[in-house]
């Protein structure tokens, strides 16, 4: 037995040393040049490239790639962002290489047939491939990007191409059909994505933006992808194939999200299936980078990104495997204010996930709408649907909030009595009810939220789950009118720290629109509450203070594009909503702006979303969208328009999509798409 104190003492030893002899990250001593290229591929489509190069090189110096693989334009649409992240980089030893996918900016091809298509992936291991056997290459290749380029980056460690040794993910996920913005948790769902990428399909490149056979019959007459995805209304093979469980990740990945984000829970999950080393970073965010989200606090990640290429392509000890396996930001309450500049809260780590101190705490819901530990008598609290509630409670689940007092109102609403001490929760809450309802279909939602002493209401997190998909997502099935069914409700990752003195709540509905299409059978909803199986919180709670994590630096000053400038519309853009008492119909407006200027001229984009949604008549909702892109070029002006509508009744859905192209005015081509869709459990 007497050894083993110093054979434990040796290996502290031992890591002790190894962080103190870890390599600085590569320092920025490159200069940037920009060179544009063609990557051919198998079938004889080249792809386009910028490649961010770093200039200054030694004869014969060798350096690694780091792609970054969209659709969304990297001449116009991306080019005032894409340049200060690939710069940073290139001065710092990497050649970066913003790709087009095939059918989109400057790529030649068809445009692929809807998202994360396995051409799409076929082709990004034909450019990892490319990159790795360059001249100028040393054989390894990273992966990173946000939101989409996000999702590809795990797509393709899921393929794991050889040359592939590392990804970073932000704002990403693969549950599509569960996390993507087409069905939120099962559900269908309309938003500014789809007006969108439906018009996107039939874009010309810059700076010519030739309108040549190309465009107005290869591009332009490409399918709209809404179309395709309101066909499939449940889970299964079209969501499920190409993408591949996170179990198949088998590259060493870094993944940033952020608690506002819609695509948090991809973090957690990748942390407990994957097998291959991970790190993670979860912050206040919304749909953004760290170092410049729309609200903080702001810290920088390419520094760290930096520090994570150099272990894994270049082979420099920095570190990287001692650091913690997740940094979390630990929020804060606030109030509920929608144009917060910095959340409250503090960092901490995390070496395991679950957390090794996390503990399930259970709140049940009590006859007198109260939360407490001991299970109650039997009772039956019974709900009103309400289709038109929702507005206040978020367009996804994530963002900041107004108080959701509004949507409470028409909510089976059950909370603590004032605590006594403060509470912390990391994880995920669940909502586990028994439930009915007096028609076959209904949605559930349960929302978390923290209530002041004042009576305000900040909503923390929540989900909901389509009643048809109880059992199975790929599956749905009927519900059988007055049955009760025993429902898991898991709502999306989360931290927060409850103050002593507010109260815990948790609220219950059918209805979450505009973020969810209503059901179509008005209806009545009841809650079975008593015994230790009866409906319940749970919740992950964990100690009020956590190891604290190595300190992140605040942001650097980027590098700017002089020639390119882009003034953004920021997310939540304009909400109007109308409400008509008398016939019991309500109404939401939407709409954004942004605009870009280049060398070659101006680009002006509006976009416009319609929800009409009608109390009395569930089954009758609408959904229409315009949007319209102006390209004024020297000596002419180019616009696209796309005009979407899904309306519904009971049985089907009624969708129309046209895409148009002018040019000074006159209309070019027009395309249009219309056809009935049955509903299937939605």
């Amino acid at each position: 037995m007497g050894p083993r104190p110093y054979l434990l003492l040796l290996l502290l030893l031992a890591v002790t040393l190894s962080a103190w002899t870890a390599e600085p990250p590569s320092p920025p001593t490159y200069g940037v040049r920009v060179e544009q290229a063609w990557i051919p591929m198998k079938d004889g489509v080249h792809l386009a490239a910028t490649l961010y190069m770093p200039d200054g090189a030694r004869p014969g110096e060798k350096f690694p790639a780091l792609l970054e693989y969209l659709p969304y334009r990297k001449d116009d649409g991306t080019a005032a962002g894409d340049y200060p992240k690939h710069a940073y980089f290139a001065r710092r030893g990497y050649v970066g290489a913003r790709v087009d996918i095939r059918g989109f900016g400057a790529s030649k091809g068809t445009p692929t047939d809807r998202e994360y298509s396995e051409q799409e992936q076929l082709d990004g291991e034909q450019v990892i491939h490319w990159l790795a056997t360059q001249p100028w290459s040393n054989g390894n290749v990273g992966m990173f990007g946000i939101s989409w380029g996000g999702f590809n980056s795990l797509q393709m460690a899921m393929r794991h191409p050889p040359e592939l040794k590392a990804i970073i993910a932000t704002a990403a996920t693969s549950e599509l059909f569960h996390d993507d913005v087409h069905y939120m948790d099962g559900m269908a769902h309309v938003d500014e994505f789809e007006l969108n990428m439906d018009m996107a399909e039939g874009f010309a490149a810059a700076p010519d933006y030739a309108l040549d056979d190309y465009i107005l019959n290869t591009r332009f007459e490409t399918p709209p992808w809404s179309l395709m995805y309101l066909k499939h209304q449940h889970d299964g093979p079209f969501w499920r194939s190409p993408v591949r469980p996170y179990s198949e990740i088998k590259v060493p990945a870094f993944l940033i999200g952020g608690m506002q984000d819609g695509y948090r829970d991809s973090i957690p999950a990748i942390l407990e299936q994957a097998k291959v080393p991970v790190r993670a970073l979860i912050g206040p965010w919304n749909h953004g980078w760290p170092n410049d989200a729309d609200f903080g606090p702001h810290v920088e990640w390419r520094d760290q990104a930096v520090r994570w290429w150099d272990y894994w392509l270049k082979g420099r000890d920095t570190g990287v495997l001692q650091d913690p396996k997740l940094v979390v930001f630990m929020q804060h309450w606030r109030p509920p204010d929608p144009n917060l500049e910095t959340v409250p809260g503090e960092w901490r780590r995390e070496d395991q996930w679950p957390p090794a101190n996390q503990k399930q705490s259970a709140l049940f819901l009590q006859p007198n709408h109260t939360l407490a530990v001991s299970a109650p008598p039997a009772d039956v609290h019974h709900l009103k649907y309400v289709p038109s509630i929702g507005v206040e409670a978020g367009f996804w689940w994530g963002e900041l909030l107004s108080d959701v007092r509004p949507v409470d109102a028409f909510s089976l609403v059950y909370e603590t009595a004032p605590l006594t001490e403060e509470v912390a929760i990391l994880g995920h809450p669940h909502a586990l009810l028994r439930a009915s309802a007096t028609a076959p279909l209904a949605d559930w939602f349960a929302r978390l939220s923290d209530v002041a002493p004042d009576g305000s209401v900040t909503q923390i997190t929540g989900a909901g789950l389509n009643g048809a998909q109880r059992e199975s997502m790929s599956d749905p099935k009927d519900l059988v009118p007055g049955t009760t069914y025993a429902l898991d409700i898991e709502m999306h990752l989360t931290s927060w720290v409850f103050p002593r003195g507010h109260r815990i709540r948790i609220a219950i509905s059918n209805a979450m629109w505009p973020m969810i299409l209503p059901t179509p059978y008005a209806m009545t909803t009841s809650l079975e509450l008593g015994g230790e199986q009866g409906s319940r919180l749970v919740l992950p709670v964990v100690p009020i203070e956590g190891a604290k994590p190595p300190a992140l630096a605040p942001p650097e000053p980027s590098e700017e594009r002089k020639d390119v400038q882009t003034i953004g519309f920021p997310w939540p853009g304009e909400w109007t909503l109308l409400r008509d008492e008398g016939r019991q119909k309500t109404t939401v407006h939407w709409k954004g702006k942004d605009e870009s200027t280049f060398p070659w001229g101006k680009e002006t984009d509006y976009e416009a979303l319609t929800y009409d949604v009608d109390d009395a008549h569930p089954e009758a909702c609408a959904v229409k969208g315009e949007a319209e892109s102006i390209f004024a070029l020297k000596g002419r002006t180019l616009t696209w328009r796309g005009h979407l509508s899904v309306t519904t009744d009971q049985k089907n859905f009624y969708y129309k999509y046209t895409r148009e192209v002018l040019n000074d005015g006159v209309l070019v081509k027009t395309k249009s798409w219309e056809e009935k869709v049955p509903r299937d459990h939605q």
